[in-house]
């Protein structure tokens, strides 16, 4: 039903579907819960999107876990939402705490391998790439830009993150 919208109509409800939300989160402050994955190709890149809304910022995959979900299936269906793969031997490495528009999200990283062919849907993900780690983009996220390479080390040590 949803692809019944024109692409530039659902970009623009998504905008300010997320600006009302962000109000929303600066009023009730509630706990979220969101998870991020950090998916490799078998190349050892890392799997980077942009959302058609928001800060329009390199990010790694990922979204909000819904009541009673298990974060490694939230993980697996929101990178599949997002870019089409599939995620393969997920697992959780790292719990982080972090503000968001005047409240907490507890974000749980989970790392795996991508399977498959990237196919952003142009709606939610307007661009994704699996890109070096040496060579990640200037137009990071800030946290994502300070984290990663302590986030990188400790999935492919199969540790837990500092």
């Amino acid at each position: 039903m949803i692809r019944l919208v024109p692409a530039p109509l659902h970009r623009a409800a998504l905008r300010k579907a997320h600006a009302l939300r962000k109000v929303w989160w600066r009023l009730r402050q509630p706990l979220l819960l969101g998870c991020r994955v950090l998916a490799f190709d078998s190349e050892g890149r890392v799997l980077l999107i942009r959302h058609s809304y928001g800060s329009g910022r390199w990010m790694l995959p990922g979204g909000g876990i819904a009541r009673g979900e298990d974060p490694l299936a939230a993980a697996t269906r929101e990178l599949a939402e997002e870019t089409g793969c599939a995620l393969d031997a997920p697992r959780l490495f790292a719990v982080v705490d972090e503000p968001l528009y005047g409240t907490v999200n507890r974000v749980y990283l989970v790392t795996g391998t991508a399977r498959g062919v990237l196919r952003p849907d142009g709606r939610e993900v307007i661009e994704a790439a699996f890109l070096a780690p040496a060579e990640l983009p200037a137009n990071i996220a800030p946290m994502i830009g300070r984290e990663i390479a302590g986030w990188i080390t400790a999935a492919k040590a199969g540790r837990p993150a500092p």
